[in-house]
């Protein structure tokens, strides 16, 4: 497919999803009104955007205004870009759930779903304790994989596993850095039932587990924990806790890709809250787009 296919599927499938059609018209103050460059063209423009490895959103204006004005003609300022972009936070959310629906269609091994988070850091150690960007949204947490603190917000993903490739996400949301993964987990987990969950230790909780095999005929599976001065680990747990391990490391390298291919981890320029919707739901919108096949890179 090449980069027009892209960017006019792309056009196309935000504009006829009713979900994001319903949330733009409750949006707009009149039904007589008319933007020359309308809502459409700014989420697919941003879009678009980070499907061509841009993570800025200066980069992506300037981008499209050099190579796409015959596709844009009424582009408007960067400033005006911009607003209109941060108006459309909720609207990317919305688009991510769509994506969702519509790639989860069909799948297997839907009673099979691995879980985890990945930190989006508005600032770094060195200023996590003064920053004050999005308070209603970010506070300050710790980052075990990278061994620092941090100021920002963790995006918390469960998806289906599919054997051999990156899992598909079913649901995500987001919570303050220093909120623990169990907890923020815990409503999601209630939700579920018949089905296995893969999960890291930190998600270990006997008595959670015992409520929902009980209650919902699901399971968490962890690696087995270490009890306080433990040195030997038993061959069988050992055993279990790398079997876990397999099928949970692709979403790590779910992440991992993520990352690579959006820059969502990285929010240091972001000033506002309704911003760093947009940085999170927008990109993540990309990726899911890219990784459910609706669009491939040239």
């Amino acid at each position: 497919m090449t980069w027009k296919e892209n960017l006019i599927k792309l056009y196309f499938y935000i504009s006829e999803d009713k979900g994001i059609q319903r949330y733009l018209s409750s949006m707009r103050m009149s039904n007589n009104q008319t933007l020359g460059f309308t809502d459409e063209e700014v989420m697919t423009v941003y879009i678009f955007g980070i499907t061509q490895n841009l993570s800025k959103v200066k980069h992506i204006y300037n981008y499209t205004k050099r190579h796409l004005s015959d596709w844009f003609p009424l582009l408007p300022s960067y400033q005006a870009f911009n607003d209109r972009l941060n108006k459309l936070h909720g609207c990317f959310e919305v688009l991510v759930q769509s994506i969702n629906f519509k790639a989860l269609q069909g799948l297997e091994f839907e009673n099979e779903k691995v879980i985890d988070s990945v930190p989006v850091i508005v600032t770094g150690k060195s200023r996590s304790s003064s920053a004050k960007v999005a308070p209603l949204l970010c506070n300050k947490g710790y980052c075990s994989s990278k061994q620092m603190y941090y100021y920002g917000l963790k995006l918390h993903v469960a998806g289906i596993v599919r054997p051999c490739t990156l899992p598909m996400p079913e649901t995500s949301w987001i919570t303050g850095a220093g909120e623990n993964d169990l907890t923020a987990a815990r409503p999601v987990f209630e939700r579920l039932s018949n089905c296995k969950i893969y999960a890291d230790k930190i998600y270990a909780d006997t008595d959670l587990n015992d409520g929902m095999q009980a209650n919902q005929n699901s399971i968490i599976l962890t690696p087995v924990k270490k009890h306080k001065g433990q040195k030997i680990v038993d061959a069988a747990d050992d055993t279990y806790s790398y079997l876990v391990s397999k099928v949970r490391q692709p979403i790590e390298s779910f992440f991992n890709w993520l990352i690579e291919k959006t820059q969502i981890q990285f929010a240091q320029r972001v000033r506002s809250e309704k911003g760093l919707l947009v940085h999170i739901w927008g990109k993540f919108a990309a990726a899911l787009f890219l990784l459910s096949n609706l669009l491939t890179l040239d």
